[in-house]
């Protein structure tokens, strides 16, 4: 893994989440701030939309990660998966402000994000390589349909309340068939997010390996799989009065007919998420999730 140089912090992506003012606020604060430093802050085009300068920089989010050397995100876990699949193929450094809920992802709080922002800039922070997934839905040999997802790939049943059939295969060989609301396959990263919801197991983000978790299966000995990280994953779906659907990262669905089949395997590049000094996986994990929340509030109690 290369050694990030601060050095190399001259150009600056600014990317935000487009709905909230809050956003627009941490980024005028940012921008300035970098102006100050010094330093070359570009926004995405998009985001250019919002911030109220006539002379700023932007470009196109595809074509951000190549002409800057760190980009900013300002906005919730949401927002980064979005910047993280236009920037993977660039190799460019992210960091994420939280002006969102949880935070998994975006885990600088507004009130702290020119003192942390400062300390990453002089090369005082942790890097973090995160894979992601790609996936191809296709008909005999013909791809219709390319993605990739940082977080997870969902196969579903659409607004429909009924449950579908699909055979599962792991590297060619045959796992199961299974009468169910559908499947995720989460990333490490992505086991904080929907596939805990549905009962699957937290990844630490280091580990080299995918999770499968059932979605409401007609059986109680069907649970969450865990495979490694090179291993192909293929399903089919069987006949249906229902159309099954495939999400990544919460995008657009695109329907998965009957005779066509979905691939998921690990993405190419990793992307180079940066965190401030003093990040923890299981502090975030304590404060996000509300491990502590029961004791921390009775032992208050006990205190008082």
């Amino acid at each position: 893994m290369a050694k990030i140089s601060p050095q190399s912090f001259r150009n600056i992506g600014l990317v935000g989440r487009p709905d909230k003012s809050a956003v627009v606020d941490t980024l005028c604060l940012i921008y300035d701030h970098l102006l100050k430093r010094g330093l070359h802050p570009i926004f995405d085009a998009d985001t250019a939309k919002l911030v109220p300068y006539q002379q700023c920089q932007s470009v196109s989010r595809d074509e951000l990660g190549e002409i800057v050397d760190l980009v900013i995100v300002v906005g919730g876990d949401g927002s980064l998966l979005h910047a993280a699949r236009a920037l993977v193929k660039y190799n460019t450094p992210v960091i994420g402000v939280n002006r969102g809920r949880l935070g998994f992802l975006t885990d600088i709080k507004p009130n702290q994000v020119l003192q942390k922002l400062d300390q990453v800039l002089q090369g005082d922070f942790q890097q973090d390589r995160r894979f992601l997934l790609d996936i191809e839905i296709k008909a005999g040999d013909r791809v219709k349909h390319r993605a990739i997802a940082l977080n997870d790939i969902v196969l579903h049943s659409g607004k429909s309340v009924h449950m579908m059939d699909f055979d599962l295969c792991i590297d060619g060989q045959f796992v199961y068939r299974q009468h169910s609301d559908g499947l995720i396959v989460a990333t490490p990263t992505g086991s904080t997010a929907y596939a805990l919801s549905g009962g699957g197991p937290i990844l630490h983000p280091n580990m080299d390996a995918i999770a499968l978790v059932p979605m409401h299966p007609h059986t109680l000995s069907s649970r969450p799989i865990i495979v490694g990280d090179q291993s192909e994953i293929k399903i089919t779906v069987g006949e249906s009065r229902l159309v099954a659907m495939v999400s990544a990262d919460g995008q657009q669905s695109v329907a998965l007919s009957v005779g066509e089949s979905l691939h998921i395997r690990k993405h190419p590049h990793k992307l180079n998420l940066l965190h401030p000094p003093g990040y923890d996986f299981y502090m975030a994990c304590r404060t996000k999730l509300g491990w502590n929340q029961d004791f921390e509030a009775l032992r208050e109690q006990e205190e008082s």
